[in-house]
C-alpha cells in the first residue's frame, strides 16, 4: 500500500508538472513567461511567495524579473552572485533547501514572516543564468520531493526562456530592420548636409532607444574629429573639445574601422570626457565608423542613460545605419558641390554676357561716334587765337578720339573670346549637364528624357562655351515649366540627300512649357539688349546664338503658346 501511495503521489506530481508545462508554454512573451513560471512554482510548492531572479549580463548582479507574493520594493533588490541564499545557489549551481531561514546567515530578509526557503538554479544552455526560489511562512515547509519537483520545473523553464528569448530576438531583429528601412528613406530624402546629419542623429536615437546620439566627421587633415550633429546632447557635451584621432577612443573606431562599445563610460579609463558624461548622465556607449568607398569619414555614436551591453544584432543594425548615413552624407556633399558648380557656371554666364554686351554697346557707339567725328572735322572749326572756343573745340576733338580708343579696346577684347577649337563629344557634355541640373529639375517636378545617338560624331568646338550654351537652354526650359513637365534632349547626325557621310550634328532641346508668342520668337536671338521674357535680362538665348555662331553652327527655334518650345542646334562634324 505504501508503494501504491508513493506511486500515486508521483503520478499526481508528474500530471501537475505536465499541466504546468502546458501553461508556461502558452506564451512567447518573456516577461509573461517568467511570471507564469513563478506563479505556478508557488502554487505547486504551496508556498507563500516566490521570485524568478536572473543575472544581469552587464552588471553581473542578480535582479528580480518576476515575483509572486513579494512586496513592491522587492523589485529594487540587487544581489551580488554569492550574496544571500539566492546568490549562493547562483554561484555554486546547486539547490538550497533551508528549513529555518532565521538560523541561516546567508539569508537576506525581504519578508519578516518567511521561515523556510527553497531555491534551485535556473540554467540556460548549461550555464547558470538565474535562480527560482519559493518561500513559506512555515518551518521545514519543503521536502526533497518538492525540491525535485522545483528542479523539474526549472528544467522546463529553461526551454521556455530559450524559446521566448529567441522569439524576442527575432522580433527585435524584425523591428530593427523595419525601422532601418524607414530611417534610410528619411536620411536619403535630405539633400542639405546639415539637414542630413540632423536626421541621421535623430533617427539613430529613436532606432536604438538611446539617450543621446552624436555624429563626428573627420576634418580635411584627417587628424581631428569634429562634432557636426547631435540629438539629445546637453550644453556640456556640445562644448567639449574636438577629438584627436591618434589619442581618443573614437579615434580607435576610425583607425580600426570597427565598432567599439563601453558599458560604463563614467568609470572607463579609455573615455576622455568622463566629467562630461557624468554631467550629461551618459553611461553605455556604442560607436561605429562611417565608411564610404572603403574610407572612414567619421563616427556615429549612441549613448544610453544606464549600464547596458549592446547585442551583436544592435551593433550590426547601427553599423548598417552608419553605412546608409555615409552614403547620404556623401550625396549631400556632392549636391552642395553641384550647386556650387552650377552657381559658378551661372556666374561665368553673366561675365560672358557682360563681355558680349560690352562688345555690342561698343559696336553701337562706334557708328554714331564715327559720324560725329566726320561732322566735327567737316565743320573746320578754326577760331582766332585767344578765342576761348578754340580750346573747347580742341577738347571736343580729343575726347572723341579718347572715346574711339575705348571702343576699339572693347572690340579687341571681345575678339579674343573666339573659341579655341578642339574635338568635343556632345553626348558627354549633355550627360554631365544632366547630372548637374538633375536636382533642380527634380525639385521642379520636371522629367529629363534623353535620346542620344550612341555613335554621334565629334564636333570641333570649345567644350566650356558649348556647355554654357546648352546649360542656358536647359535652364530656360526649366523656367518655362514652373509647374513641372518634361524636358527632352535628343542628338543625331544630319546627312545631305546625296551623301552618305554625316555633315552636321543636331542637338534638340524640347520642353512642354508655356511656349512663346510670335514676336518673342522673332527676336529671341537678335540682341543682348532685348529680352523675350517679362522678367529677366534676355542674355540667355542671345549668348546661345553668339556661341553657336562662333562655332560655325546655327540655332533655330520652334514654339507655340501653350505647346512648349523646341530649340535645335546644328554644328558641323
Amino acid at each position: 500500500m505504501d508503494e501504491l501511495a508513493e506511486l500515486k503521489v508521483k503520478y499526481d506530481r508528474l500530471n501537475l508538472l505536465y499541466q504546468v508545462g502546458q501553461v508556461i508554454h502558452s506564451t512567447l512573451e518573456p516577461q509573461e513567461a517568467l511570471q507564469l513560471i513563478i506563479s505556478e512554482a508557488v502554487r505547486l510548492m504551496r508556498a507563500s511567495s516566490g521570485s524568478t531572479v536572473l543575472i544581469n549580463p552587464t552588471t553581473g548582479l542578480l535582479e528580480i524579473h518576476a515575483a509572486h507574493g513579494l512586496p513592491a520594493q522587492a523589485a529594487d533588490l540587487r544581489l551580488r552572485v554569492g550574496e544571500g541564499i539566492t546568490g549562493w545557489v547562483a554561484k555554486n549551481g546547486k539547490p538550497a533547501r533551508v528549513g529555518d531561514v532565521t538560523k541561516d546567515p546567508r539569508y537576506v530578509l525581504l519578508r519578516p514572516e518567511v521561515r523556510s526557503e527553497l531555491a534551485v538554479p535556473l540554467e540556460v544552455q548549461g550555464q547558470v543564468r538565474g535562480v527560482i526560489n519559493v518561500d513559506s511562512e512555515r518551518l521545514d515547509a519543503f521536502t526533497p520531493a518538492d525540491q525535485e519537483l522545483l528542479e523539474s520545473l526549472a528544467a522546463q523553464a529553461e526551454a521556455v526562456i530559450q524559446n521566448t528569448w529567441r522569439f524576442e530576438q527575432l522580433r527585435l531583429k524584425a523591428r530593427l530592420f523595419e525601422s532601418l528601412a524607414s530611417v534610410s528613406q528619411a536620411i536619403n530624402s535630405a539633400l542639405n548636409l546639415d539637414d542630413a546629419l540632423n536626421v541621421i542623429t535623430r533617427e539613430a536615437s529613436v532606432l536604438m532607444h538611446a539617450k543621446m546620439c552624436s555624429l563626428m566627421l573627420l576634418d580635411d587633415t584627417r587628424q581631428w574629429l569634429d562634432l557636426r550633429a547631435s540629438f539629445g546632447a546637453g550644453e556640456a557635451y556640445l562644448r567639449k573639445p574636438r577629438l584627436a584621432v591618434e589619442e581618443s577612443l573614437l579615434g580607435v573606431v576610425v583607425r580600426r574601422k570597427k565598432p567599439v562599445q563601453i558599458a560604463e563610460v563614467q568609470t572607463s579609463t579609455r573615455y576622455q570626457n568622463v566629467e562630461v558624461a557624468q554631467r550629461e548622465g551618459l553611461v553605455a556607449l556604442l560607436s561605429v565608423p562611417l565608411v564610404f568607398a572603403g574610407q572612414v569619414i567619421g563616427t556615429l555614436s549612441v549613448y544610453t542613460g544606464q549600464p547596458y551591453s549592446f547585442s551583436d544584432e544592435e551593433v550590426r543594425t547601427l553599423s548598417a545605419l552608419a553605412e546608409l548615413s555615409a552614403i547620404a552624407i556623401e550625396k549631400a556633399r556632392l549636391y552642395e558641390r553641384v550647386v556650387d558648380v552650377e552657381e559658378h557656371l551661372r556666374q561665368n554666364e553673366k561675365l560672358s554676357a557682360l563681355g558680349l554686351l560690352a562688345a555690342e554697346v561698343a559696336h553701337e557707339i562706334r557708328n554714331p561716334l564715327t559720324v560725329m567725328k566726320m561732322l566735327y572735322h567737316s565743320l573746320d572749326l578754326n577760331f582766332p587765337a585767344g578765342d576761348p572756343r578754340a580750346k573747347d573745340a580742341r577738347i571736343i576733338g580729343e575726347k572723341m578720339e579718347h572715346l574711339n580708343k575705348i571702343v576699339e579696346q572693347i572690340l579687341d577684347f571681345a575678339r579674343n573670346t573666339e573659341p579655341e577649337l578642339a574635338a568635343v563629344n556632345l553626348n558627354a557634355v549633355i550627360n554631365e549637364l544632366g547630372l548637374l541640373v538633375r536636382h533642380k529639375l527634380k525639385n521642379q517636378h520636371i522629367q529629363l528624357v534623353q535620346h542620344l545617338q550612341h555613335d554621334l560624331p565629334l564636333v570641333m568646338g570649345e567644350a566650356g562655351q558649348l556647355e554654357q550654351a546648352f546649360l542656358n537652354l536647359m535652364l530656360n526650359a526649366a523656367e518655362a515649366m514652373p509647374d513641372g513637365g518634361q524636358l527632352t534632349i535628343a542628338s543625331h547626325t544630319v546627312r545631305q540627300p546625296d551623301d552618305s557621310a554625316p555633315t552636321h550634328v543636331a542637338i534638340e532641346f524640347s520642353d512642354t512649357g508655356q511656349g512663346m508668342q510670335e514676336e518673342q520668337r522673332n527676336r529671341a536671338f537678335t540682341s543682348l539688349l532685348i529680352t523675350t521674357k517679362a522678367k529677366g535680362t534676355g542674355l540667355g538665348l542671345a549668348i546661345v546664338g553668339r556661341i553657336i555662331e562662333a562655332h560655325r553652327g546655327e540655332v533655330t527655334l520652334e514654339s507655340k503658346p501653350g505647346e512648349g518650345t523646341t530649340v535645335r542646334v546644328l554644328l558641323p562634324c
